[in-house]
């Protein structure tokens, strides 16, 4: 069946049925207009009237959805920190590093469902410094939220407050490192293969601070090994690991 558009949101098919075309919702159209125009003609050229008018709206409704410019092409970061903070305190104290990567993981599908919006902006943020300026902000707000998890996870823990920021700039940078490659290579794979190895490293890192251990408390030793491993070698590194603890 070949479909031929029609400009009222409905389109007619060959055949004489009407089949419904979603219209994009207006802060998707205004970031899409946002983006083009910026890449067409410059970000300092293009002004929030040329932008409405690109969208097909007015420029109060313009900002009624944004409150600059720049504000059209960034995720809405409001709503997405509230997912992810919705993740993290829907966690257990056992079960808090696992939400950290959940919560990792949801913003990433935020930039991949927008892939074309997401990757236009990637090239321009290397162009414009004031466009790397916000979007250093508004990764600062993510490894801040982090941080005050993880923080209050950690509780009164000896050094408590260091390891909560060590971990959120390393969860922050896992993810960044993910984002950058697959916008280098113009979103042609799935980045959560990537994502998943470069979280197994922060997990490998601070897996021990789930189960923070409580002094006269057995602790149980779960080590790994090839299976080419000789029974010295693994008898070594286990007990190489069991002098080491504080």
């Amino acid at each position: 069946m070949i479909t031929v558009l029609s400009a009222v949101g409905w389109n007619k098919s060959w055949s004489g049925e009407n089949v419904h075309v979603s219209t994009p919702p207006i802060s998707r159209r205004l970031a899409e207009a946002a983006v083009a125009l910026f890449d067409e003609n410059g970000y300092d050229e293009t002004t929030v009237d040329d932008i409405a008018a690109r969208a097909g709206v007015s420029r109060s409704t313009f900002f009624r959805y944004y409150r600059s410019k720049e504000d059209a092409i960034f995720p809405d970061h409001d709503t997405l920190l509230a997912r992810v903070d919705a993740r993290l305190r829907a966690s257990t104290a056992g079960t808090a590093i696992v939400a950290v990567t959940d919560a990792v993981r949801i913003v990433l599908a935020h930039y991949v469902e927008d892939a074309e919006v997401s990757l236009r902006r990637y090239r321009l943020v290397g162009r414009v410094p004031a466009l790397r300026a916000r979007e250093i902000a508004s990764v600062a707000r993510y490894q801040r939220l982090f941080r005050e998890f993880i923080g209050e996870w950690l509780g009164d823990s000896p050094d408590a407050g260091l390891r909560a920021e060590l971990m959120a700039a390393s969860v922050v940078a896992a993810h960044n490192q993910v984002l950058r490659g697959w916008l280098r290579a113009g979103g042609t794979y799935d980045p959560f293969g990537p994502l998943d190895h470069a979280l197994q490293y922060v997990i490998a890192t601070f897996r021990h601070l789930e189960q923070p251990h409580r002094e006269g408390e057995e602790q149980v030793v779960v080590a790994a090994f090839t299976r080419s491993a000789s029974p010295r070698a693994v008898m070594e590194a286990i007990q190489l690991h069991l002098e080491s603890r504080p």
